[in-house]
């Protein structure tokens, strides 16, 4: 097949918040504890996610929304999709290489990735920069060994152009990536709203429900509170890949679209992420949005 790349994608001018890129007020997201029943329609979700480069809206509309409770972090994405589609099945299989939804975990010296498509097949990876790594840090421990646990160098997603290329473009540099690693106690499911898979009428879409225990994110704290306090702020990458083909020609790269925009196509900017401060009212204490 063809492939068709689309227009903004990155390049070297290509710059982030802060240092010249297209930008967004940065107001934190207010995570509410969830009620009994967890109450989504009452959770104040987000605005209709952007194009990672350039801020604009994304072809689709994708929303996310997160609560939290003493046991895990909850995250919901509503996903429209007028032609449903999933194909890969295997557990952390590369799923955005097709449609997927993904969130990540900003830990400091640590990043956790989690995807998922239409079919609910999960993709998981723990990332530690290599600047934080090595004897006596807090990583050096049997669960991190870079050889028994199978560790990649992984530099972001321009490590492989021009002057960037093994180091990749982030100040840090690269990190090492236990695709191996599992969150323990992770939750997922999804519920289609059409006919998966079947091109033959026009779908609604999906949602994807994502439970994040607290007690398997002990790295990620770096010494925070588990489960956060009332105040306490982290940072969240909440995004969406879209597999689209015109014509016979696939549009390359992928379509990104997030809640916040990055200024530049690349994912692994926890500096870029959303900001997300927890409190203690409850949702159905707070109007939705």
């Amino acid at each position: 097949m063809d492939r068709l790349h689309a227009s903004g994608a990155l390049g070297p001018a290509a710059l982030g918040p802060g240092d010249g890129g297209p930008d967004t007020p940065d107001v934190p997201y207010v995570v509410h504890r969830a009620g009994p029943e967890r109450a989504w329609d009452h959770a104040a979700r987000s605005p209709r996610f952007v194009d990672m480069v350039t801020g604009a809206p994304g072809l689709f509309d994708t929303r996310a929304a997160a609560l939290w409770d003493d046991e895990a972090l909850h995250v919901r994405f509503w996903i429209e999709e007028p032609f449903v589609r999933a194909d890969v099945r295997d557990r952390d299989a590369i799923v955005f290489v097709e449609n997927d939804v993904e969130v990540f975990i900003d830990g400091g010296d640590c990043y956790y990735e989690l995807e998922i498509n239409a079919l609910g097949t999960i993709y998981e990876v723990f990332f530690i920069w290599q600047d934080a790594f090595g004897p006596g840090s807090r990583f050096d421990v049997p669960e991190f060994d870079l050889v028994a646990r199978h560790a990649l160098s992984f530099a972001g997603d321009d490590d492989r152009s021009g002057p960037t290329f093994w180091r990749g473009g982030h100040p840090r540099g690269p990190r090492w990536a236990f695709r191996e690693w599992d969150l323990p106690g992770l939750r997922a499911s999804v519920s289609v709203d059409g006919t998966i898979n079947d091109d033959s009428d026009v779908d609604r879409g999906w949602t994807a429900d994502i439970a994040l225990p607290w007690a398997g994110m002990a790295h990620l704290a770096g010494g925070r509170s588990l489960p956060p306090r009332p105040g306490d702020e982290w940072r969240l990458f909440f995004g969406r890949f879209e597999r689209l083909v015109f014509g016979g020609r696939e549009v390359v790269p992928h379509p990104a679209w997030c809640w916040t925009p990055h200024g530049r196509y690349d994912t692994h900017r926890p500096e870029s992420w959303t900001r997300v401060v927890f409190s203690d009212e409850t949702v159905t204490d707070s109007p939705g949005r």
